[in-house]
């Protein structure tokens, strides 16, 4: 069983150093054996079951995520907790839709800014997107964990990147019926949809869109910033669902 787990680990992170974008499956492979070797997958007998597995997912979660009145109002090392809680995930569902737009939106990203930039600028404005949302929600107890605000952001820097790639999206009133967009359609759509979202959210565990909202916009900014016109290009198509499942 040992060798077999081994020669596995060993063909992927061959395939890895291989790909033209190792850091967007790194990152992707770092997510899921957190989320795997955690409490909320169910798969490790260590956090018991029952009402003792839920306590510790709860715990977990308050470790390791961000708890917005703890950040600004809490020991220092509770600056680190936006850092972490990109890696952490609530559940199966959130893990695998935000690891599925990774995939497809962070290759080509990562293809045209370089694997080194391509991750500070995944981690950083990642980071500050959840600080964006502790800010606005400063008294808030609930744990924030996930990626979406890095992948958000990625979404902004695909955007300007390649603004006319063809993106697959299922649409929910045309009965999930696959049809391709040109990005600069589909994300505007996508971000639009997070805006009055956000309008709409309480205080309290859900989605964080405002997270969503300053990961995209952050990205977009910096692909500006950095890359300027010269940076559009036109894009192989580029398969994606319409909007992702968050914690």
């Amino acid at each position: 069983m040992i060798s077999n787990w081994s020669a596995t680990a060993g063909r992927f992170f061959r395939a890895v150093r291989g790909s033209s974008a190792p850091m967007t499956h790194a990152l992707i492979a770092l997510c899921c054996l957190i989320f795997v070797i955690g409490p909320a997958s169910g798969f490790n007998p260590a956090y018991g079951t029952g009402d003792g597995l839920l306590a510790e997912q709860r715990a977990y979660f308050r470790r390791w995520g961000v708890v917005p009145a703890n950040l600004f109002d809490g020991p220092a090392g509770e600056a680190l907790t936006p850092a972490t809680a990109l890696f952490v995930h609530g559940s199966w569902v959130h893990l695998l839709g935000n690891m599925l737009f990774l995939y497809v939106f962070g290759v080509m990203t990562e293809e045209r800014m370089g694997r080194v930039q391509f991750t500070l600028f995944y981690v950083g404005c990642g980071y500050l997107a959840l600080i964006g949302y502790a800010a606005a929600n400063a008294a808030s107890q609930q744990s924030l964990v996930g990626a979406s605000g890095a992948i958000s952001a990625v979404l902004g820097a695909f955007l300007f990147l390649f603004p006319g790639a063809r993106v697959t999206s299922l649409l929910p009133f045309l009965f999930f019926l696959p049809l391709r967009f040109p990005a600069w359609v589909v994300l505007p759509f996508w971000a639009g949809l997070q805006w009055v979202a956000a309008r709409q959210a309480t205080q309290g565990p859900g989605v964080a869109y405002l997270a969503h909202l300053v990961g995209f916009s952050l990205g977009f900014v910096f692909a500006w910033v950095r890359f300027g016109r010269r940076a559009r290009v036109r894009a192989a198509p580029a398969p994606a669902p319409e909007g992702e499942k968050q914690p």
